[in-house]
């Protein structure tokens, strides 16, 4: 087979195993930008890799990653046994708190944007979708009567329930039937609604993405229940590793440390 089929098999092996359309095609964006994956030498990839070195450290962290995936892929499956990248050592991260949407950016982003892009940036805010989630959201998915929204083929191909908030459902109004965010219109690919969301907040005077929305819904939310169990269902993650990133940034039991040790 030619670099191309056997490249095509890894992206066909990731579908199976659950992987999002998004997340392929950043894989598929980072597997373009490195030599040959059959026969790339070690000092090619190393070529690579130094090339990389403008580049933040998580970004090179995960460019690496992603090119090791592949060579996983390919020793499990007889395509290719060694690793040209063996060498190369990831970088260190830093322990860093999510930033997050403040109340008050909030306000100034809601009072700039309308239409689409309000809908949109309502479902990453008060219900934490994902941005590939928010642009596949379905009419038929929302119950507005049991304030219930169901969140299709998330992230690992898992479907999960969330709470539908008075205010969420009248930002999302009217009913079209269809896609959400779109009004009954043509669905965005979620690469698209990613680049018009991130523009508009940018646009509102705001240095933030739209992931930036889901981490102001898992900070608030964690800090209103104290509850990593439920945060964890409600933002759709594997592992409750993943959600205490946003518990180190708020929660009651902190503020119930602060309080005591300024009153004892």
């Amino acid at each position: 087979m030619t670099t191309r089929d056997e490249v095509a098999r890894w992206y066909e092996y990731l579908r199976a195993r659950g992987r999002s359309t998004a997340t392929i095609s950043t894989y598929r964006s980072v597997l373009s930008g490195f030599p040959d994956p059959l026969t790339a030498t070690q000092d090619q990839a190393e070529s690579w890799w130094d090339g990389l070195g403008e580049h933040s450290p998580a970004m090179r962290a995960k460019s690496l990653a992603v090119v090791r995936s592949f060579y996983r892929w390919a020793a499990k499956f007889d395509v290719r046994s060694d690793d040209p990248t063996r060498r190369l050592d990831p970088p260190t991260l830093g322990s860093h708190l999510p930033k997050w949407v403040s109340r008050s950016e909030m306000q100034q982003l809601l009072a700039t944007v309308d239409g689409d892009m309000r809908r949109a940036v309502a479902l990453g805010a008060y219900a934490g979708l994902r941005v590939a989630e928010a642009a596949a959201l379905d009419w038929a998915d929302v119950d507005l009567e049991g304030r219930w929204i169901t969140v299709r083929g998330g992230k690992g191909d898992k479907d999960r329930t969330l709470d539908l908030p008075a205010l969420l459902a009248d930002e999302l109004m009217p009913v079209t039937g269809g896609n959400v965010v779109a009004a009954g219109g043509p669905a965005y690919t979620a690469g698209a609604l990613q680049r018009k969301a991130n523009r508009a907040i940018k646009a509102a005077g705001l240095e933030h993405t739209f992931h930036r929305l889901r981490a102001r819904f898992a900070t608030v939310g964690y800090g209103a229940t104290n509850n990593l169990l439920a945060m964890q269902r409600a933002l759709g993650h594997v592992s409750p590793t993943t959600t205490a990133r946003y518990a180190a940034t708020g929660g009651e039991d902190l503020r119930a440390i602060g309080s005591a040790v300024t009153q004892q």
